[in-house]
Parts: C-alpha cells; structure tokens; sequence
C-alpha cells in the first residue's frame, strides 16, 4: 500500500495533467497532517516559479521557522535548483522524492546540507513522466530550461 502522502502528491501530479500542465505534484507535511499541496502550474497561470513544491510552499502559506524544521516535503520528481534551495531556506529536514529515473535534480547539494531523502523509485510516477516527456518535449523541456 502506498504512502498517503505520496499518494496524495501523485494525485496533485494527476491534477497538473489533466489542466494541460506538467504532472508533478508535492505536498508538504506538518506532524502528520498536511499543510500545503500543489502542482507544476507553469503552464496554467504562465508562472515560471511555480514548479509543484513552490505551489505547495505557496499554498502552505506563511509558517514559521520552527514549523518548516519539522516538515517533510513529498514530491513525485527530484527537485530541481530551485525547489532545493527553497526547502534548504526553510530547513525542511527530509525530503521523500517518488522518482529521480526522468530527471535528476539537486539531490547531491541537498544531501551535502544535511537533508535526508528517501527515492522511491515508484513505477506509476516513472511512468507517467516517461509518457508526458515523449508527449510533449518541448514544454518540458522549457521546463527544465534546456
């Protein structure tokens, strides 16, 4: 049985999708409960800073410090430079990553800082940006700024 928390980050991957978006989805985990998801929402609202754990940092709204040092963010692709440095400003401590097959992000500059992550490697994530990429190239790669 899968995690309901990556469940719920899949879900909001789904959601992207579905608008016409990028499927990738996170959510961000306060003692158990969740306090902010979202999803790639480049393309729907022409935001280039709203990759899926910028969204789900946005909709968590302003926090604390000591709040974001006992979070863990779930994200179904590796973050990228940016999504890393975010979760490093706030000292999210662990981070669980679905999938880092499609793409690779910063995870060695995470771990250098301390934080813990968990790769998953879950087979329905993988899948779904293997057929999103060979769908559509090119809005991925945008991006990905290649």
């Amino acid at each position: 049985m899968r995690d309901e928390f990556l469940q719920a980050a899949i879900d909001e991957a789904k959601l992207g999708l579905s608008e016409g978006g990028i499927p990738i989805g996170s959510v961000i985990v306060h003692r158990g409960k969740i306090i902010g998801r979202g999803h790639n929402m480049r393309v729907q609202l022409g935001d280039p800073l709203l990759h899926g754990e910028m969204s789900a940092f946005k909709a968590a709204g302003r926090q604390p410090a000591s709040v974001y040092r006992e979070c863990v963010l779930y994200t179904t692709l590796s973050p990228c430079p940016m999504c890393s440095g975010t979760s490093l400003l706030y000292k999210i401590p662990k981070i669980v990553i679905a999938e880092n097959v499609t793409f690779l992000g910063a995870e060695d500059w995470l771990r250098a800082q301390g934080v813990e992550l968990t790769v998953l490697q879950d087979e329905e994530c993988i899948e779904l940006m293997r057929g999103f990429i060979a769908a559509r190239p090119e809005l991925w790669n945008e991006d990905i700024a290649v």
